[in-house]
């Protein structure tokens, strides 16, 4: 099924063009179907790759899903044209009174500060409590994730000596291989990383409501589960198109900054090379296995039941 999506959303004619079916809200309105009502929260300075790389993810499902977007009255974007926020974005005060089958809240380049120096963290903090009540499961990405375990669980962050940058290989942690979320995951599979700070298991593992349930020998903590699949903390960036990493490498390098080469991205560490792209399909089922089994076969039909 189609991805029902804002009328004149830039990423549909990006994905068309990659042969994706979506369609706008126009043409949905004919439709009687109850699509799944998915909101994302994009704190990315960049929204129009974030939406798409997001939306490219969600269209791989035999499901009909209708995206809203939301952004935060607290914070205004400085890297995306107000024409484009006013069009298609909502601010949680509008939005606060409906209720959603999932939710996609993504990472932030505000790492570097404690959480309660973030300009907009008393608002997201009413977002993260607001989810509780009227979404049936939460997927919170890299700097989300560390500031939505923070808020629920008290889970601190801490800052690496590096950058962890670039592709990592990933296991399933034992005892739960049989998780719906890793239905066609193979044994050893591969996530990007992008970020200056980690959450640590020891601190996990002392909160009997949080279960780790994937990592990486290399970057440490992966994916972290909560209240049965309603909350999934996931650090690394599967949503990733094959050449975010090289953007921000060269973005960085040309600026003069201190930035490594990514690892195990570019084809023999070479820049020129480029990327090798292993992430591709464990992304695809990631964001597939949340939708169908912790979104659609747990929200109830009538949208105003979740609770």
């Amino acid at each position: 099924m189609p991805l029902n999506l804002p009328d004149k959303l830039p990423a549909i004619e990006l994905l068309k063009e990659e042969n994706i079916f979506v369609f706008d809200h126009s043409r949905a309105s004919a439709q009687d179907i109850r699509p799944l009502r998915i909101v994302i929260l994009n704190l990315m300075p960049i929204k129009i790759t974030t939406e798409t790389d997001l939306v490219r993810l969600l269209s791989n499902s035999p499901l009909q899903i209708e995206v809203s977007f939301m952004k935060l009255k607290s914070h205004t974007s400085k890297n995306t044209p107000i024409e484009h926020m006013k069009a298609f974005y909502h601010d949680f005060d509008e939005l606060k009174e409906e209720k959603f089958d999932g939710m996609i809240i993504t990472g932030a380049p505000v790492e570097h500060l404690d959480f309660e120096d973030v300009n907009y963290w008393e608002e997201i903090q009413s977002v993260f409590d607001w989810t509780r009540t009227h979404v049936t499961s939460t997927f919170y990405i890299c700097w989300a994730a560390q500031a939505g375990l923070y808020h629920h669980y008290g889970v601190p962050k801490y800052p690496l000596e590096k950058k962890k940058f670039g592709i990592f290989r990933h296991e399933v942690c034992s005892g739960f291989h049989q998780l719906p979320i890793f239905r066609g995951f193979d044994d050893e599979f591969y996530v990007p990383h992008s970020r200056h700070t980690e959450i640590r298991r020891a601190d996990i593992d002392r909160c009997p409501e949080l279960q780790v349930i994937s990592e990486s020998k290399e970057s440490g903590v992966h994916m972290v589960m909560a209240r049965g699949g309603r909350e999934f903390f996931v650090t690394g960036h599967s949503e990733y198109s094959p050449y975010t990493l090289d953007t921000e490498y060269r973005r960085d390098r040309d600026k003069g900054l201190e930035i490594d080469v990514p690892e195990n991205y570019y084809r023999h560490d070479d820049p020129e090379q480029g990327p090798l792209v292993r992430w591709r399909s464990t992304a695809n089922l990631l964001f597939s296995n949340w939708l169908n089994y912790y979104v659609y076969q747990e929200t109830p039909y009538d949208i105003n039941e979740i609770k």
